[in-house]
């Protein structure tokens, strides 16, 4: 049984913890804010519920293998888990809509064909098949496995992208998302909706490599879930399995650097002073310049953390109060997307505000987010710069913004300003100030391509006994994706240099 030190509480981190504790490890969490969860936040207010992070689970498969592998009551005794249908409705600039359904190939196909004419079903599909390709290629070395020391050969882009032949021109094939858009889907709202995607992992469709793919592929083949009492209830949930395997939790103690001795990890060093020794050390939050004093934690040809590559950006999200009950036929998820995309684009990734920005409504089916049946509690999520490049304290901007995102919001639910009783608003500001990521940047997931610019540093760091989990390490940024840093991570410290993922 070995001591093990790990740094901060976000869901990569406790899902490591879990696990290594159920191997028989003595296990501490130590996080400098007053709870856990990382971007699993919830604001409550006179009855109200709002999700402050990710609204909806992908992939529920990796958060089943965590209860599975660290206890005896599954997932579903701990959470209530309900699929979203449909999956998704979307709102374009020209004012059509489609309804998506739930992880049903032939009828999302159906349902564009329908609302958009022209083919769109097949065209989609027909994308669909290729992205399933990506994924079938690249999902075990860049989802399942620690990432590779010949990280080098994920630098080729896993998706078939088509061959357009041109007269007396070289043929070309897309290798971003914008090119998937306008060279294969033609279509501009079907390029819209691939750009949503994009967006919602805070990915630039102009620089993500086509490989990205395989994210809408996984969205619309595995579904979308929502956790009954709002996501937190799945961070809940995953605490306290890691207080039933008896992993021990420090809240208010903020980790200044990680101690070496003897040249490998030795424990941790608090802002208090106080030093915590440790036979492994697992960071579950972005790596900071001193994390280990007059150490370097990657050599050259390695993958390093670094802000480039994967266009930083946060989130801006609006929680509205609403008089009036929930319409029956509500929709859980609408995005609107706005007519110029590009310009979105160029604003996010350039450090501005979008003027169209696209907009996600969340109108969950949830009793538990309101005070009553003739209450309704909706959510606006917009993909924006990171705090930094715009100042998001900025209390004329943050109104001024809320109201932009409320306006778009109106093509989702045409009632919506009447109804408001209040407004409360979430920036990038507060991301920052609550998880201590730097402007409040939300981390994309890892993408094969790009010569590996979209990848994460590995879970193993060069300093013998240090770790990496959540996702700011490989795989990446997304719930699922966290969950499945921790399974690496755990895999690694159980079963040494051998480990090579789970089978």
């Amino acid at each position: 049984m070995a001591r093990i030190a790990v740094i901060g509480a976000g869901m990569g981190a406790m899902a490591a913890a879990a696990r290594l504790a159920v191997a028989g490890h003595r296990v501490t969490v130590y996080e400098r804010s007053g709870t856990y969860g990382g971007s699993l936040g919830q604001h409550s207010e006179e009855g109200f519920s709002f999700d402050t992070g990710p609204g909806l689970l992908h992939l529920p498969a990796v958060y089943r293998d965590l209860f599975v592998k660290t206890g005896k009551e599954p997932l579903e005794r701990c959470v209530t888990l309900t699929q979203v249908d449909p999956a998704s409705r979307h709102v374009f600039a020209d004012g059509t809509a489609v309804s998506l359904p739930n992880a049903s190939r032939a009828g999302t196909v159906a349902a564009l064909d329908a609302a958009l004419g022209g083919g769109a079903g097949a065209k989609w599909g027909a994308f669909l098949d290729r992205a399933r390709d990506a994924w079938d290629r690249s999902r075990r070395p860049l989802l399942e496995e620690p990432l590779r020391p010949d990280w080098q050969v994920l630098g080729r882009d896993p998706y078939p992208a088509e061959e357009r032949r041109r007269l007396l021109r070289p043929a070309r094939r897309a290798g971003t998302v914008a090119e998937i858009g306008s060279w294969e889907l033609a279509d501009p709202r079907l390029a819209a909706l691939l750009d949503g995607y994009a967006l919602a992992y805070d990915l630039d469709p102009l620089r993500a490599p086509a490989g990205a793919a395989l994210l809408p592929y996984m969205e619309e083949t595995f579904g979308s879930w929502y956790v009954m009492g709002g996501m937190r209830a799945l961070a809940r949930a995953v605490y306290e399995r890691c207080l039933t395997r008896r992993v021990e939790f420090v809240f208010g103690a903020e980790t200044v650097r990680v101690v070496e001795k003897d040249g490998r990890a030795a424990g941790v060093e608090l802002a208090d002073g106080t030093v915590a020794e440790a036979e492994h050390v697992v960071l579950g939050a972005r790596p900071w310049p001193g994390l280990v004093p007059g150490r370097e934690l990657w050599a050259e040809g390695d993958v390093a953390p670094r802000a480039d590559g994967t266009g930083a950006s946060g989130r801006f999200v609006v929680m509205l109060s609403l008089r009036g009950g929930r319409p029956a036929d509500a929709v859980h998820r609408t995005v609107v997307h706005p007519a110029d995309g590009a310009a979105e684009r160029e604003a996010v990734f350039g450090g501005r505000t979008a003027a169209h920005p696209t907009v996600t409504v969340l109108r969950p089916d949830d009793p538990s987010t309101r005070p009553g049946a003739e209450h309704e509690a909706v959510t606006l999520i917009a993909t924006v710069a990171p705090h930094g490049p715009v100042d998001w304290t900025d209390e004329a901007l943050r109104t001024r913004y809320a109201d932009t995102l409320t306006e778009v919001a109106c093509a989702a639910v045409p009632d919506l300003r009447e109804r408001v009783l209040r407004t409360r608003v979430r920036t990038p500001a507060e991301t920052a100030a609550d998880t201590g990521a730097e402007g409040g940047a939300v981390p994309a997931p890892a993408l094969a391509g790009a010569g590996g610019a979209f990848l994460r540093a590995a879970n193993r760091t060069r300093l013998p006994g240090l770790l990496l989990a959540g996702g700011w390490s490989h795989p990446g940024g997304g719930l699922a994706h966290a969950g499945m840093s921790g399974a690496l991570v755990a895999g690694t410290v159980v079963e040494g240099d051998g480990f090579r993922g789970s089978r």
